[in-house]
């Protein structure tokens, strides 16, 4: 019996296994780094290997998963927890007696999660003379790495990184400061005003009125009328003390830490706005600028490549997907309109679907093109999607595929992924309406996870995702999916008048939001979440839509 739950126990691991890509098992190592040598670490190449070590360090058996389980929640693979029979929630309420990733570590994951390529650039810059000086190529939690072996960064000693925060983006000081509180847990200290007080000091004008006398409108606006300000940026805070209906009561931590020169101007009158000062006209002016975001470049020769994976008939209990093959059809039809390349793979297993991911990351064509789109039709849970023979496959590691580091061809050029799946509980279906949903008997109250968890912490990725998690999407068996019908029918109404795709995307929420099954009971709500940096605007095309093509 003790062999059979052996077996059963290491073919869990393999399921994970399975799910976590290259990005997952560097943030599971750097995780790790504390309570495993570094030297054993160091040879790990997989997320078996990992499980391997957790093993021998008696971290990590069939009875007790929990280390395992806490690593998957700190690198949002939530979706995974149920393999080890744990949901989000359990794990929440487990780490404060259970846990075992120091406050340190985890405050360092959240810092390199936060830190997107440029700013990785601008820090490998500062630090150039610390830097081997063979690293062309780094990440950012290599680089802590680094930093922690040659003793520049420690958990008693964080300067070094609070300098580099101030010089790239004060705003990542956020999380060194939250480590820092929690650290000599002072009480309450995240609501005081010394708390970004102390960051601002060394970096910009700050004026601080703490009179009703001294905060007129008249007064504020002559601090601040004619001043020119050299510095990285001007912060106005009001406070008049923390009486009942205080005008600090309704204005707030009134503050803004812009990284860029062009912001500087823009972030003082959203921090003053709310007071409503008399701003001086050349203060309205380039507000007015700064909100004119650039675009995406969407004029080269060729647009891009458009996948389209269309899982219809499925192995065991997921039912066919009738319908779907009118929907595949509309996407071919409506994004070679655009100008991409569309290319259509029906019912792919799980390793075929990795497989494909893997053969167009190494594409060298991209270089050549604007963008990069990939869409999904399949039956889902929370977090992936369903291969033809019910395994499932991670949306979060299907993009990680296409992040800078892995695909550099398509590095600062917008990739985006559309997924028409369930993403939570089994729907009674209503007449000519099947949700996508998961395999009959499963639990509903399985971990879920978000959108915003579930692409990759790089700029320029979108995912637009049918439903919100948890809840089930619907399908015409005839017709096709209510999301993906409303999404062709909006790019072909829209791009013609210039609109970016998050217009389009929360036109689209409007369209499927009104829809309802045959009873009348049965709603849907979609849900975009993205990284994206500029405006993505897809060219006008010359033909008209397919809609009005005979």
């Amino acid at each position: 019996m003790g062999d059979d739950i052996s077996l059963k126990f290491r073919q869990q691991l393999l399921l994970i296994d399975d799910n976590l890509g290259t990005e997952d098992v560097a943030a599971l190592k750097f995780l790790c780094i504390d309570l495993i040598p570094f030297k054993k670490l160091e040879s790990v190449q997989s997320a078996l290997d990992i499980f391997q070590v957790l093993m021998a360090e008696e971290y990590l058996n069939e009875e007790d998963t929990f280390l395992l389980a806490e690593l998957l929640y700190r690198i949002k693979c939530h979706f995974l927890l149920k393999k080890l029979g744990y949901t989000k929630e359990r794990v929440q309420e487990c780490l404060p007696e259970k846990g075992r990733v120091s406050s340190y570590r985890q405050m360092l994951y959240e810092l390199a999660e936060n830190i997107t390529s440029e700013m990785l650039k601008e820090i490998i810059f500062l630090l150039r003379d610390q830097l081997p000086k063979r690293q062309t190529t780094i990440s950012a939690l290599e680089l802590l790495i680094l930093l922690e072996k040659q003793g520049l960064l420690t958990e008693s000693n964080v300067q070094m990184l609070e300098e580099i925060c101030m010089s790239v983006s004060p705003d990542l000081l956020e999380t060194v400061n939250g480590y820092k509180r929690k650290k000599v847990s002072l009480p309450q200290q995240e609501n005081t005003l010394p708390v970004k007080e102390s960051a601002l000091l060394h970096t910009g004008d700050i004026r601080l009125f703490t009179s009703p006398q001294e905060t007129s409108i008249k007064s504020v606006n002559s601090n601040i009328s004619g001043k020119h300000f050299t510095s990285d940026f001007f912060c106005c805070v009001v406070y008049y003390g923390e009486e009942s209906g205080s005008l600090w009561e309704h204005v707030g931590n009134v503050c803004s830490i812009p990284t860029r020169q062009d912001d500087k101007v823009a972030n003082v009158i959203q921090g003053v706005s709310e007071v409503n000062l008399e701003l001086p006209a050349e203060f309205i002016s380039a507000e007015n600028e700064s909100k004119k975001l650039t675009s995406y470049k969407m004029d080269g020769p060729q647009r891009g490549f458009c996948l389209v994976i269309n899982n219809v008939k499925f192995d065991g209990g997921l039912r066919e997907r009738k319908g779907s093959c009118k929907d595949a059809g509309e996407l071919e039809r409506v994004f070679t309109w655009l100008g991409l390349d569309v290319r259509i793979y029906t019912d792919l297993t799980s390793q075929e679907i990795k497989d494909l991911m893997w053969t167009w990351q190494h594409l060298k064509d991209h270089k050549d093109r604007d963008c990069f789109i990939c869409c999904i039709l399949s039956h889902g849970e929370s977090g992936a999607i369903y291969g033809k023979d019910g395994e499932l496959v991670s949306i979060r590691m299907i993009m990680s595929y296409f992040t800078a580091k892995q695909c550099p061809a398509l590095a600062e050029k917008p990739k985006l992924f559309f997924i028409q799946a369930c993403q939570g509980q089994d729907i009674q279906r209503a007449v000519y309406v099947e949700p996508d949903a998961q395999i009959p008997g499963m639990s509903s109250t399985e971990q879920r996870i978000s959108p915003s968890e579930s692409i990759p912490e790089e700029a320029d990725f979108l995912l637009g995702m049918a439903t919100i998690d948890g809840y089930a999407s619907f399908r015409h068996v005839q017709q096709g999916a209510w999301y993906i019908q409303a999404l062709c029918s909006k790019l072909q109404l829209l791009v013609p008048r210039g609109e970016d795709i998050l217009s389009i995307l929360t036109e689209v929420n409007e369209d499927v939001s009104r829809r309802a099954d045959s009873l009348g009971t049965k709603k849907q709500m979609p849900q975009p979440a993205y990284t994206l940096r500029r405006k993505c605007i897809f060219p006008v095309p010359r033909d008209p839509p397919p809609s009005q093509q005979h």
